[in-house]
């Protein structure tokens, strides 16, 4: 176990459980992770293997089969699964946030029908907020929702979605007019549907159709895709909760989640720049000696260091607010902010220790430098989580004059 990024007050079930995921990383997702990534290829074996793990329940209550187990413990576990291989935590990322709001706010039917085959990996969830024209800001939302009698009828085109294709399930936020007069606040007006399809890529259901995969820089293996919307029918019974209405906050509520997730990939690929980095730097030899032996590399590795150490530290603290009921969108944001941005900046530095052989796609090191910056976008940019975190501290600190 690695020195840095200890994590004090686990039970005996949570050190179990990260003593696992930790050897199966290790064993199965570092030494495949890059040749995987490089080609663009779906881990199926790694997901697979994931699913025998227990995984894909890490989170959903006993009561549905899955391992009723708290933020705290999957966002440990995502940190070590990044520390393979990040895509794959976006692989499991998404399914959790949907299964969270199912959890949350879920009507007692579709908890029954959803959680026990989520948590064996059986339906694998995806969630789409963004669109192709608003980025931020959520309220600019155009796709929408027409009822029509016991069913809706959606139209619009989705952006970014996480699993697109490999999903089963998506929960789609779009703007439902239905029992909101005009001039009703657009966060008011936005509804969840639970979309079931089809996995792969083409028209999955009648009036549902995933284009293909989206070509990125980074964050390989996993699929990120569009979803359109033409003519869409959606039973009344698959509007989350049950009502109109509430789809914004209910998504918010599982994106508080989902930036935790954020945070702790953060920490885990920071975590493995930091190892490559402190290694090959004990390796290199300059001017007759291991680089690691020169104080300007020493002084690098001290601040990398520091900064795994407080990064994992609030991600910490972010998820054990949440697990304890209260509202910690202002540490959740804190703590997406700081894991991100850290990540970047240890990556780099140990791009910078590699030399030129950290340009070269031999080394590991390359392929973390492509995937941290996907880090700083997912779930808000940085200057939403300022504004985010600008705005709770106000709350904190009003001034009474």
């Amino acid at each position: 176990m690695s020195r840095l990024a200890q994590t004090h007050g686990l039970t005996d079930v949570q050190r179990e459980i990260l003593a696992t995921v930790r050897d199966f990383v290790d064993k199965e997702i570092i030494p495949v992770a890059t040749e995987l990534e490089h080609r663009d290829e779906y881990p199926q074996a790694i997901v697979d293997g994931l699913k025998e793990l227990g995984l894909f329940g890490l989170m959903i209550p006993e009561e549905y089969g899955g391992l009723g187990e708290s933020l705290l413990t999957y966002a440990l576990c995502v940190e070590e699964i990044a520390r393979g291989w990040m895509s794959v935590s976006g692989i499991v990322n998404t399914h959790f946030i949907v299964a969270y709001m199912l959890k949350q706010h879920g009507t007692r039917e579709q908890k029954d029908h959803f959680l026990p085959r989520m948590a064996t990996g059986e339906v694998r969830g995806a969630f789409s907020m963004s669109e192709p024209g608003l980025g931020s800001d959520v309220s600019a939302i155009t796709s929408k929702a027409v009822r029509d009698g016991d069913e809706y009828v959606l139209d619009g085109q989705k952006m970014w979605l996480t699993n697109g294709g490999t999903s089963t399930l998506v929960a789609v936020l779009v703007r439902s007019d239905e029992g909101h007069p005009e001039g009703t606040a657009p966060h008011k007006s936005m509804t969840t549907f639970l979309v079931e399809k089809e996995p792969g890529f083409g028209e999955v259901r009648p009036g549902l159709t995933i284009p293909g995969k989206i070509d990125k820089m980074g964050y390989k293996g996993v699929d990120t895709t569009e979803l359109i919307m033409d003519g869409l029918r959606i039973p009344a019974n698959r509007v989350l909760g049950g009502v109109t209405g509430r789809g914004f906050y209910q998504m918010m509520d599982g994106v508080e989640v989902g930036r935790v997730n954020v945070a702790a990939r953060g920490c885990g690929v920071a975590q493995r720049a930091f190892e490559l980095g402190v290694r090959y730097a004990q390796q290199r030899h300059t001017f007759g000696k291991p680089i690691a032996q020169h104080q300007a590399i020493q002084f690098k590795l001290a601040e990398m260091a520091t900064k795994v150490e407080a990064a994992h530290a609030m991600m910490v603290n972010a998820a054990r607010k949440k697990d304890s009921g209260e509202r910690n969108d202002l540490e959740a944001g804190m703590a997406k902010y700081l894991a991100s941005e850290y990540c970047k900046e240890v990556v780099e530095d140990a791009f910078r220790i590699h030399g030129g052989y950290g340009f070269s796609k031999e080394y590991e090191i390359e392929r973390l430098y492509r995937e941290a910056p996907m880090l700083l976008i997912g779930e808000g940019t940085a200057e939403i989580q300022k504004m985010i975190i600008g705005r709770r501290l106000l709350e904190e600190y009003r001034f009474q004059g």
